[in-house]
């Protein structure tokens, strides 16, 4: 028996493994306790979104430029944030004129689907 540790959508689990030899147990025939769960890794702490509305993510990847600043005036499809996603580089841009009310993001920070990266008011 050999015991393991997977993890499985971000849970870890600790688990007992029995190679199948075709031959039948001699030992217990009791079944096998449920896996115990570690515990969550910490979650982030979420810097404060400002008034607007929330341009989030539309793919996990890294932050490789922050173009705009809090309180700087914007125009639609002028380049919020660029976004390297599987070696290619994405203009996160305006969708509307209007003013940053806040960025969430770093140079350098690597974020996920939905993170939150500039609200726009």
């Amino acid at each position: 028996m050999k015991h393991l540790k997977i993890t499985v959508n971000g849970v870890a689990y600790d688990v007992q493994v029995e190679e199948a030899d075709g031959s039948t147990p001699a030992a217990s025939t009791a079944p096998a306790a449920a896996p115990k769960a570690a515990p969550a890794p910490a979650a982030k702490k979420a810097a404060p979104a400002g008034d607007g509305d929330p341009i989030n993510s539309p793919m996990p990847g890294t932050i490789v430029n922050v173009k705009v600043k809090a309180g700087q005036d914007v125009k639609k499809g002028d380049v919020l944030v660029i976004l390297e996603a599987m070696k290619m580089e994405n203009e996160i841009k305006a969708p509307k004129d209007g003013k940053v009310t806040s960025v969430n993001v770093n140079k350098g920070e690597s974020v996920d689907t939905g993170t939150l990266l500039v609200t726009l008011a």
